[in-house]
């Protein structure tokens, strides 16, 4: 029949009982196959990780310019990493790096996910989050 019609006898699902055939032009059909992967993958969004960087003892307004940063990040839909450095002696007083992370963490818990939970790797402690 598919001779008979100048077109092609493709296997569409060979896995079930009986396999699915279909009398159509294959040429056509992977030309159409191409093209909805192509627009399938002009849609999808790569996901960026932003950094935003903090000392321990960052003062109020700086925090609050810190904030609306990430905020603008989710809103784009990218992750962020909060990293926050220690130097000299404020390694003493990690406690406070932590309070701030946690902070951190509450203002932003309406429209982020903790990815990665605070941790101290070195002289650095990260967070990283996720927009929900």
């Amino acid at each position: 029949m598919a001779e008979e019609a100048g077109l092609d006898l493709v296997e569409i699902s060979p896995n079930t009982e009986p396999p699915v055939c279909k009398i159509l032009d294959l040429g056509k059909l992977k030309y159409a196959n191409q093209k909805k992967a192509a627009e399938a993958r002009k849609k999808q969004k790569i996901v960026e990780i932003k950094e935003i960087k903090m000392r321990p003892n960052i003062d109020t307004h700086d925090y609050e310019v810190k904030m609306k940063a990430i905020n603008r990040f989710f809103e784009d839909g990218d992750k962020v990493r909060v990293t926050l450095r220690f130097r000299g002696r404020e390694m003493a007083h990690q406690e406070l790096g932590m309070k701030l992370l946690l902070q951190v963490k509450e203002d932003t818990a309406a429209i982020a996910k903790v990815e990665a939970e605070p941790k101290l790797e070195g002289r650095q402690m990260m967070m990283v989050l996720a927009p929900r």
